[in-house]
């Protein structure tokens, strides 16, 4: 599961990321630069995804937990946070905004929590250089009634760990490497489940973080931050 993660500047891209960002013409750093930085990302909070639409590749603030058109009302959203890898196509929750409407959702890194209750541990999971990454994501548009305007969510798509976040979690968010980014946003329902099934692990590391991260009224950059154990 991820039920939390953080997007925040100033941006660090790999070479890789940005000739394809150059290629998709999307300035993303730009983008999440002159938001304010989000370092404790809760469900039902906006954060900024990647749609592509209009023969471009567009950067909206969405809302967390996606809820389905057929939705009763926005609680449905507090179950669909995640996406499983192996069900995204199938369950009905998910199964149309995968054929239609898939998103990435950028991240500066995750958190994930180790131990049991009372004394779990949060750590926070990113790249070793710092670098961007790319959760496969999918969004959804929600009316109240015909007379109501949208609201617009999304999910983060998980799957099996790698090495080094399989230390704390058995899940993670499929992280997409810069050359799948079109492939998963514009290729058909097929060409997206064999991003799923075929993506290569992610590198990544990890390190402790203050408590503090578990109540989602915090928000400083403290909570990125390593500490001593």
């Amino acid at each position: 599961m991820c039920g939390r993660y953080a997007t925040f500047g100033p941006v660090s891209l790999s070479r890789e990321a940005r000739e394809v960002l150059d290629q998709l013409e999307l300035d993303i750093s730009s983008e999440i630069n002159q938001r304010e930085p989000q370092y404790n990302v809760a469900p039902t909070q906006k954060a900024p995804v990647v749609l592509y639409g209009d023969g471009g590749y567009h950067v909206r603030a969405y809302r967390w937990g996606l809820v389905p058109h057929w939705s009763k009302d926005l609680k449905f959203g507090a179950k669909t946070i995640n996406a499983r890898a192996d069900t995204v196509a199938t369950k009905p929750s998910f199964r149309e905004a995968f054929k239609k409407r898939r998103c990435l959702v950028p991240a500066s890194g995750y958190f994930e929590w180790k131990g049991e209750s009372p004394n779990k541990q949060p750590y926070f999971i990113h790249d070793p250089a710092g670098d961007l990454l790319m959760f496969a994501g999918l969004w959804e548009g929600w009316r109240e009634s015909p007379d109501s305007e949208w609201v617009h969510t999304y999910t983060v798509i998980t799957g099996e760990p790698g090495k080094v976040s399989g230390d704390i979690h058995d899940r993670q968010p499929v992280i997409l490497p810069p050359d799948l980014w079109s492939v998963w946003c514009e290729a058909p329902p097929a060409d997206a489940r064999g991003v799923l099934a075929k993506g290569p692990e992610a590198d990544l590391v990890y390190h402790p973080v203050t408590k503090a991260v578990g109540s989602p009224k915090n928000k400083g950059p403290e909570l990125v931050e390593p500490i001593d154990l």
